[in-house]
């Protein structure tokens, strides 16, 4: 083999130098390309859900397109009044920062529920519950997984944060990408990842183990729950995170 001149480069050499720039240059075209995946979300403008005025955007989950039944207004606030069906938003939402006050007459019973699909008879059959409840009297309020504030059946809820009957309580719901937060008076309540591993865990131990649709979707509508109580509402808005 013939020995190499000093200060000759080596077969190849050459060529991965001229490589290596051009290499750098396609990762960070790439790197610029792709969104990162800790990217901080870009909140838009608020957006009421409720006029204060009408049930305008509004629909009972099992008839859409149809007037309005068991809910009605009253100086400015929303209130389930009487039988007809979780009222559910007419647009749908993939990733949004929710907010809400809410409180319940002593005993009552609600929820916010999200990214419904349609694919069941029930709004929780595919979208998620934050659970509203009258914790000291209810006997879901015994119970941590479905007390106020709670992934309902999934993830329990820290005590002592909800107020009492007749008291306004403020929702903070935050849902971008799987990643959900609950927050209630200031507080949150409950973080969790949709679909992780932990996720399917919890749903697997709960009364959707049989709801394969469960927790899926990526858009849908919001609802509040129709349990059969006295539940008020005001200051509804959302605003969708890009």
């Amino acid at each position: 083999m013939m020995p190499f001149s000093p200060g000759r480069p080596r077969p190849g050499v050459t060529f991965r130098r001229a490589f290596v720039p051009l290499l750098l240059a396609a990762i960070s075209a790439v790197s610029l390309a792709a969104p990162a995946l800790n990217a901080q979300p870009k909140p838009g403008p608020w957006t009421p859900l409720f006029d204060g005025r009408s049930l305008a955007g509004w629909h009972n989950y099992d008839t859409p397109g149809q007037p309005v039944a068991g809910w009605s207004v009253e100086n400015g606030i929303l209130i389930r009044s009487g039988a007809g069906g979780d009222l559910t938003t007419d647009k749908q939402f993939g990733n949004f920062e929710l907010e809400l006050d809410w409180k319940v007459e002593k005993g009552g019973n609600s929820g916010v529920i999200y990214r419904i699909d349609h694919s069941g008879e029930k709004t929780y059959v595919s979208g998620p519950e934050m659970q509203i409840l009258d914790d000291a009297v209810h006997r879901d309020g015994q119970n941590p997984l479905t007390s106020a504030g709670a992934n309902y059946a999934l993830h329990a809820a820290p005590r002592g944060v909800v107020k009492g009957p007749g008291e306004w309580n403020q929702v903070r719901l935050v849902v971008h990408g799987t990643h959900v937060e609950h927050w209630l008076n200031g507080q949150k309540m409950v973080e969790y990842e949709l679909g992780s591993a932990d996720w399917e865990a919890r749903r697997k131990a709960s009364k959707f183990a049989g709801a394969d649709r469960y927790g899926r979707a990526t858009r849908g509508h919001i609802a509040l729950q129709d349990h059969g109580d006295r539940v008020y509402f005001r200051n509804v808005r959302i605003r969708e995170l890009l």
